[in-house]
């Protein structure tokens, strides 16, 4: 499986950026599919998840009312619609695709099996 994350760029702070994540060599329609990321000097961490219907979806905190994930099957992909951004979510956000056994299970990157090489959101004050 390859997953190939785009859409990330440079904006100021209270704009929006749409994130896609388009994944090759497998259907993963089952599978749950999430988005994570890393600032500099920092761990990487949780963002939103989505389940594999499309219906349940995870935010953190630190994101909710603000992003929005969202996933196609019939293109094996996923995004993540971000508005009011802040310089705080600069990052590299990278997108993973796994099969979480529980509801709270979707926060954590072990649940995870494949992940993209990441897309580099900059957000100016």
């Amino acid at each position: 499986v390859q997953l190939q994350a785009s859409g990330g760029g440079l904006v100021q702070a209270g704009g929006s950026l749409r994130l896609s994540c388009a994944a090759t060599g497998r259907d993963l329609s089952g599978s749950g599919m999430a988005w994570f990321r890393q600032a500099p000097g920092k761990e990487r961490e949780f963002v939103s998840a989505i389940r594999s219907g499309g219906i349940r979806t995870f935010y953190a905190d630190s994101v909710k009312g603000r992003f929005t994930i969202s996933r196609d099957n019939a293109k094996n992909s996923v995004y993540l619609q971000m508005n009011s951004l802040k310089p705080e979510d600069t990052a590299v956000y990278t997108c993973a695709v796994g099969s979480p056994s529980w509801d709270g299970s979707y926060y954590y990157s072990s649940a995870y099996r494949y992940w993209g090489q990441g897309t580099l959101v900059t957000v100016s004050s």
